[in-house]
Formats: structure tokens, C-alpha cells, sequence
């Protein structure tokens, strides 16, 4: 699909809703939780009353803050944030927060059509993979420049930049590490974590080899998410400088070559069954690697049982050039339409404080956007959690794209014919090249 046949932002976003499924948790093999929603101003206005700004310190109460507030939220998120909302009514009493929870599976339409009708809640969660194509609608309200970029992960506060300007405000993130089983490890010689690329494909092989497990590491046929990874370690990128599309790049080409290898080499599997899950897999020995998210840490200590503890660990992202994970996670987003855009401001601020974001991760185990709230005991006190911490520092998310979606199921298309169906890196490197250039990236 050519984009200038999307006259409209609305019409492009409509059109793409069918592709959200694809685009979002592909990869089988691993098991990943679905979407980058998975990562900062160039905007004026004023402190918003009854918060101080991100990064300074709890709320603290306000008289001037008062009327009705409606927040959206989506799938785990959406039915725990009453949580935050109860905290924020105490700290303002004058102010009745109504929380909506979403399903993700419905959230593109969902947004689309209040967007189209004007019907917009005052304030709503954002995928990062979805602020371009609602940004583009002009939807949103920009962010008051008061609240202070440097507080976050650089590269979630990327994931907020709409034409320039800061359209919403990192609310929580993740990001991706290496799953490894260390008893297949210490069977098949290996003493250590790959540090390297060339190190995790001498892992892989021994875990196979050696270590006797089914495949040597676990990785998805048609998952942008984990290919993305390993063109930035190589030094390459999804657009060049200028914004115009980089995925044919001698980088590019390269990294593709070390993906598809594995699969080349019988290393990873070209198909699973379906509803496969990487979890039971793991535990049984049968996949002993593979890159995923925090949210494995309970799903595996769970499977496992408290005999399988010592039997597995995480480690960070192997190193090309860089040793760049993903990013993914949420924003948080005011509307235009809002009525109440004080209270507004003052409630994304309030969720963006460094003890509320640390509350929050207590609650769902939402990894924290603001870099202070890691200096929490509750946050800071588990040693794998601080891990992916450490990472988050080394991070990229894709571009921020009105047409995202669209672009993101053609590269997943190509790769999958590359690792599946014979493809040569180079091959797929000049379609997915070919595909950002008629589908666009800004």
C-alpha cells in the first residue's frame, strides 16, 4: 500500500487495525508478551497544580484541583491502575478519577473511534509502537514544559516525539536479555554468559552439541522485536539521520546473515506448534536460550519450582559493535479535547513520580520509566531485576511512525521468509528496504 493513498491519519490507522495482531508479539519462539506497548520538549505551557514535576517528590495536595477525570488504560494495566487513581484522589480530593480498563486486542479501534468522534478520555495509556500513527491525528496535547525530559530513559522519552514535538510521557518500560539455562551451560563447557556474537553462536552450538538439549537457542521467524536488536548492535539503524529507511544497509545485511544463521545451522526451530510457549520449554530443557522480557522471571520461577532456581540466570545483550536491547513499553497522554487538562497534567505527573512509578512496580511489575524510581529499595532490591536496569541504559525503539504498524507486518513478512523459505539476507534486507520506502516511516 502506497502511503500517499492515506489521505487521512484516521483512514491510515483504520486500515492498519487488522495488522495490530501481527505486529505484535510474532515471535513464537520466544514467548515474548505481545507489542512494543510497549519506548522524550518542544512544547510550552505551565506546571500543572496540585504536582510537582516528575522527578522532585510525591504530590502534594491542591485545592484548585477538582472535577471529573477519565483515564484508559490497557490489558493488566487498565485493571490495576484503580491503585494509582485512589492514591492521586487522596493526595486530591477535589478531583473523581474514572479509570476504563481496555483490552488490548481492542484498543486501536477503540482509540480510532473516539479520536474520529470526539470522544476522547482526558487522558490515556499509549503503546510506544502507537504514537505515531495517533499522533498523527493531532490528537494530542503537548507536553508542558515544565516536565523535565532528562528524569526518563532517553530512549523512552524518544518514544513521545511526534513531529518534533513531545506528545506523551514514558509511563513504564521493558526491555529484552538472554534466558539461559547454566547446568545445559556447564555440561556442554561453557563457564560464562556470551558476551559477544561470536560467543553466542559457540553457545548455542554447545548447548546443542554438547549439552544435549533439542535446539541450541530459541528465536522468532518473523519477529521485527528481536531482529531490530542485532542491526543496532551491528551499527545500523531503521532510518538514517535524515529519517529516510536504512534496512538495506551493509549493516543491515550483515545482521540478517548472523540471524538467519542460526537457523541455517538447525540451531533454533523454522516452526512450532501453535499457542506454542517458550516457558514449559525452557524448563524441560528442550529450547535453553532465548531473549525475552521481565515478565519471564515469574512465569520461570513458577514452571520451575523452587528446584529449578540455581538451573537458570539472565544475562545482557551479546556485543557486536554495541550491545543494544529493545525497548518497549507505555506513555501517558492528554488530549486536546480534555476538559480538565490541569488535573490532566497534574494526574500523568502524579504517575510519573519516582515514588509512585516505584508503587507501581510493586503492584504489576511494570519496569519503571523514570531513572530515580531505580534507587527504590523495592525496585533495586532484586539483583535480576537490576539487571534489566543495567540494559535499559543500552536501548532502542522503533521509529515513531504513523504508518508503524503497516511497515512493521511487512518486515515480519520478509523474515519469515528469510529464516523460513530460502530468502537470502540481501534479498531481504532490499524488501524490507523496498517496503519502508512505498509504505513510508516518518
Amino acid at each position: 500500500m502506497i502511503l500517499t493513498t492515506l489521505r487521512s491519519p484516521l483512514l491510515a490507522i483504520a486500515l492498519v487495525v487488522a495488522l495490530v495482531a501481527a505486529a505484535c508479539g510474532t515471535n513464537n519462539g520466544s514467548g515474548n508478551a505481545g507489542g512494543a506497548s510497549g519506548a522524550p520538549a518542544s512544547a510550552g505551557g505551565s506546571q500543572a497544580a496540585g504536582s510537582e514535576p516528575a522527578g522532585s517528590g510525591a504530590a502534594s495536595p491542591a485545592a484548585n484541583l477538582s472535577g471529573d477525570l477519565t483515564v484508559w488504560a490497557m490489558g493488566n494495566e487498565g485493571t490495576k491502575l484503580t491503585t494509582l487513581a485512589d492514591a492521586f484522589m487522596k493526595a486530591n480530593p477535589g478531583v473523581k478519577v474514572s479509570v476504563t480498563p481496555v483490552d488490548w486486542g481492542q484498543a486501536v479501534a477503540k482509540l480510532t473511534t473516539a479520536i474520529a468522534g470526539n470522544t476522547t478520555p482526558d487522558v490515556s495509556q499509549m503503546g510506544t509502537d502507537m504514537m505515531g500513527q495517533f499522533g498523527a491525528t493531532g490528537a494530542f496535547d503537548p507536553v508542558p514544559a515544565d516536565i523535565d525530559a532528562s528524569t526518563f530513559f532517553q530512549s523512552a522519552w524518544n518514544t513521545n516525539q511526534v513531529g518534533g514535538v513531545a506528545s506523551g510521557v514514558p509511563w513504564y518500560v521493558e526491555t529484552r536479555l538472554l534466558y539461559y539455562r547454566t547446568d545445559i551451560a556447564t555440561k556442554a563447557g561453557i563457564t560464562s554468559p556470551p558476551a559477544t556474537w561470536d560467543d553466542l553462536m559457540a553457545m548455542a552450538k554447545a548447548m546443542k552439541e554438547k549439552g544435549g538439549a533439542k535446539w541450541g537457542i530459541s528465536l522468532g521467524t518473523k519477529n521485527w522485536q528481536e531482529y531490530f536488536p542485532f542491526l543496532w548492535q551491528n551499527g545500523g539503524d531503521v532510518v538514517d539521520a535524515s529519517g529516510n529507511p536504512a534496512l538495506n544497509s551493509p549493516q543491515a545485511v550483515e545482521a540478517l546473515t548472523f540471524y538467519d544463521s542460526f537457523f541455517k545451522a538447525g540451531l533454533t526451530p523454522k516452526s512450532v506448534p501453535e499457542g506454542f510457549d517458550i516457558t514449559p520449554a525452557f524448563v524441560k530443557g528442550d529450547n535453553p536460550m532465548f531473549f525475552s522480557g521481565p515478565w519471564h522471571l515469574g512465569l520461570i520461577d513458577t514452571a520451575g519450582g523452587a528446584d529449578f532456581k540455581d538451573k537458570w540466570a539472565i544475562a545482557p545483550m551479546p556485543k557486536k559493535v554495541t550491545a543494544t536491547s529493545f525497548l518497549g513499553g507505555s506513555n501517558m497522554v492528554v488530549y486536546k479535547n480534555s476538559k480538565n487538562k490541569d488535573a490532566a497534567w497534574a494526574f500523568v505527573k502524579f504517575v510519573s513520580d519516582p515514588t509512585t512509578q516505584a508503587l507501581w512496580y510493586k503492584t504489576v511489575t511494570d519496569l519503571p520509566a523514570v531513572q530515580a524510581a531505580w534507587d527504590d529499595p523495592t525496585v533495586k532490591g532484586d539483583a535480576n531485576v537490576a539487571l534489566f536496569g543495567a540494559q535499559l541504559k543500552d536501548t532502542k525503539a522503533q521509529p515513531v511512525s504513523a504508518t508503524w504498524s503497516e511497515l512493521s507486518s511487512a518486515i515480519n513478512d520478509t523474515l519469515e521468509k528469510m529464516t523460513t523459505g530460502g530468502m537470502e539476507p540481501q534479498a531481504a534486507a532490499d524488501q524490507m528496504q523496498k517496503d519502508a520506502m512505498s509504505i513510508g516511516v516518518k
